[in-house]
């Protein structure tokens, strides 16, 4: 009675009743698998062909349970924290793109899982489009959402923007300076980068800033933008053997848009684009349907 009693009065209030982050399918498992340097959380539910959901800044895996959810029940699906975020490890270093890929690739081994469907959003973009360059004979398919890839042209125009500031953000004094205020320089990327900020609600803002307030965590999200520069020299020799796997280039309206796909296009042989009307860069959170059936559609073909 009490519980429908408050479905009731959020429903009065116009609050969704799912608000907050959406929690895994409770057949989903989870466990710490180590890789070199590092101790990786993964979620892991479903059976069948598999793929790898690989977050980014602001986020953790806890970001992809809506999809994990839809592509479970014909796949596995492997969701970890990247290294330094999350539930994962904080080791000194590795936060080049190179090495996290290396860490996706122990986590697959471990699971003994050899090939798989790598999608990527934000940084997690980043260290997809590695994964695929040093392991395109594994990639069977390959999905990037709303971030650049260093190096990749037009990317020399890209980082000049003023709203990347923060990829050079980072050393001692800027640590300091975001320790206890962690939530408010997260509200920065929420509130700049949506469509429509108020779809990053209240309850996700407080997860993910709990989240990253942990010990060590804003030093190596830091040391995820901090490393770009030497995933610019990395992915500039990736490129000289172009991807040929299908690839899947998503955009939201309101922030990379089709420019996911010129960027792509400077890489790899066979680019689908795909703009999310309407949509900022936080797709699973402001257009989670559309962003689902985006990838259940280029997955099908």
């Amino acid at each position: 009675m009490i519980r429908v009693l408050l479905t009731i009065f959020i429903m009065a209030l116009g609050i969704p009743a799912h608000a907050g982050v959406t929690p895994f399918p409770a057949a989903f498992r989870t466990q710490d698998i180590p890789v070199e340097g590092a101790k990786i959380h993964v979620r892991v539910g479903g059976k069948g062909p598999a793929v790898v959901l690989l977050h980014g800044f602001g986020d953790t895996g806890d970001m992809w349970a809506p999809l994990a959810a839809d592509l479970a029940r014909d796949h596995t699906v492997v969701v970890p924290d990247l290294r330094g975020l999350g539930l994962s490890s904080i080791p000194d270093g590795g936060y080049d793109k190179k090495t996290q890929a290396a860490d996706v690739r122990g986590v697959l081994a471990a699971l003994g899982i050899e090939h798989a469907v790598v999608i990527g959003h934000d940084i997690g973009t980043m260290v997809a489009f590695a994964y695929a360059s040093r392991y395109p004979q594994l990639t069977d398919r390959l999905v990037v959402m709303d971030a650049p890839v260093p190096g990749v042209p037009p990317w020399n125009d890209i980082v000049r923007s003023p709203m990347l500031w923060h990829f050079d953000f980072g050393g001692a004094d800027a640590e300091r300076l975001v320790a206890g205020r962690e939530r408010i320089y997260l509200d920065r990327f929420w509130n700049e980068f949506a469509g429509d900020r108020s779809k990053v609600d209240e309850a996700t803002r407080q997860h993910y800033a709990k989240l990253y307030a942990r010990p060590g965590v804003m030093h190596a999200a830091f040391a995820q933008f901090r490393s770009i520069r030497q995933d610019a020299v990395d992915n500039e020799a990736s490129m000289k053997t172009r991807l040929t796997m299908p690839v899947l280039a998503v955009g939201g309206e309101k922030s990379f848009g089709n420019n996911e796909a010129i960027v792509m296009r400077n890489a790899a042989d066979n680019v689908t684009e795909v703009v999310i009307p309407g949509a900022g860069h936080w797709l699973m959170e402001e257009a989670p349907t559309q962003t689902i059936a985006a990838i259940r559609n280029f997955m099908s073909q």
